[in-house]
């Protein structure tokens, strides 16, 4: 089945979770990089029209560019992430798409609450076992990632592997 995604990229990331990744999370292997997911699942994208776009670039749009921080690590039952400071401005985007597309509420309804996050090990409680005690170790050592969400990006998965679809640029951040 077809299906989107909309997420906010981190590539400041990769050279703390580009290896762990690799060994502990499938989508690598499918393109997806190292991401704060805001929405999936989202509709087949042979259904995205311009319309759909505007949509959601409104909806986006209520959330200035920020700085962002990942030096903390979490878990749910079978996944090790790093937390996103703040992660408000994470949950305002999902609010918002989920708000103006009410057929998509994020992970399709599954949990309740957001937690917005940077998986680096999914699919097995003992791998994001191991997976935590190495992005301590290296958090520890290096200190946490900074960088700025400037952009949400929409990728979509048609063909067996996630692409890029469309870029929506957040609004520059008012200076206080």
């Amino acid at each position: 089945m077809a299906i989107s995604a909309f997420v906010v990229k981190v590539p400041a990331a990769e050279p703390l979770v580009g290896d762990l990744r690799c060994r502990y999370d499938a989508t690598v292997a499918l393109g997806v990089p190292a991401h704060v997911t805001v929405l999936v699942p989202f509709m087949d994208p042979a259904l995205i029209t311009p319309e759909v776009l505007e949509h959601a670039r409104q909806a986006l749009n209520r959330t200035p560019s920020f700085v962002f921080s990942l030096g903390k690590v979490g878990r749910f039952p079978e996944t090790a992430y790093l937390a996103p400071e703040p992660a408000a401005p994470f949950i305002e985007m999902t609010l918002a798409l989920a708000d103006a597309f009410p057929d998509f509420p994020p992970y399709g309804g599954e949990h309740e609450g957001v937690i917005p996050h940077l998986s680096v090990a999914h699919g097995k409680a003992l791998d994001a076992d191991a997976a935590v005690a190495e992005l301590e170790a290296h958090l520890l050592a290096s200190g946490a990632v900074h960088a700025n969400c400037t952009e949400v990006t929409l990728i979509e998965n048609s063909s067996g592997r996630w692409q890029d679809m469309h870029v929506f640029r957040l609004p520059p951040a008012t200076q206080a």
